[in-house]
């Protein structure tokens, strides 16, 4: 298991960036250089693949895919902490099954708590959002609407926050990640898990080790 989430650690961080010899994306975002983002330290350019010299066409897709499964994950990382801690909407999820918000389960289990016509609800405003509000063949990720609401003048400022955004994206997917596969193997949520003070798998249930 350490061995298996060590590999993970390390393919999560191949952001699939270029060196500074490669010629500059059609797409880069306002005077930032997208093939210079996401090369920060410790790792640097981390390509084990080398899929930037063997197929170099497809940097821009990967990219984009890395940008938005790391835009996903945050989401995904605040909502189970939120839900965790047993903050939840008032009212129904669904009056005509009488199902309320707070009776979902908390973590994994939860999904398969809702209704059939509430993940084909979730499942259709997936496709409204990759196919017409934010498309998925929109590579550069920049929809309009700005850093919290305003646009960032400063290239470096902006490349910053850019690289913020990455390393924060690939740091959730992580996240999220292994949230999941140690509530499985452990049969606890997160909460559950802090509680008993059992904070890690890989030891005797109790403690960090």
């Amino acid at each position: 298991m350490k061995l298996a989430s060590i590999a993970l650690l390390v393919g999560s961080a191949s952001a699939f960036t270029a060196p500074q010899g490669k010629v500059a994306s059609s797409s880069a975002i306002k005077m930032v250089n997208e093939l210079e983002l996401g090369a920060t330290a410790p790792l640097g350019v981390y390509d084990p693949l080398g899929w930037l010299d063997g197929e170099p066409e497809a940097f821009e897709r990967r990219r984009a895919v890395e940008r938005k499964h790391g835009r996903v994950a945050m989401m995904a990382v605040v909502g189970t902490i939120v839900h965790n801690n047993h903050i939840v909407f008032d009212g129904y999820l669904s009056p005509s099954a009488n199902l309320k918000f707070s009776d979902v389960p908390t973590g994994v289990d939860g999904i398969r708590a809702i209704p059939t016509a509430g993940l084909l609800q979730i499942l259709f405003f997936f496709a409204l959002v990759e196919l017409a509000w934010m498309p998925a063949s929109k590579y550069d990720g920049d929809y309009g609407v700005g850093w919290f609401g305003s646009n960032i003048e400063d290239p470096e400022e902006k490349a910053r926050k850019l690289n913020v955004e990455l390393n924060n994206g690939r740091a959730a997917q992580m996240g999220i990640m292994g949230n999941m596969v140690v509530e499985v193997i452990t049969g606890q949520t997160m909460y559950e898990q802090y509680a008993a003070g059992h904070i890690s798998p890989f030891g005797d249930g109790e403690g960090v080790f």
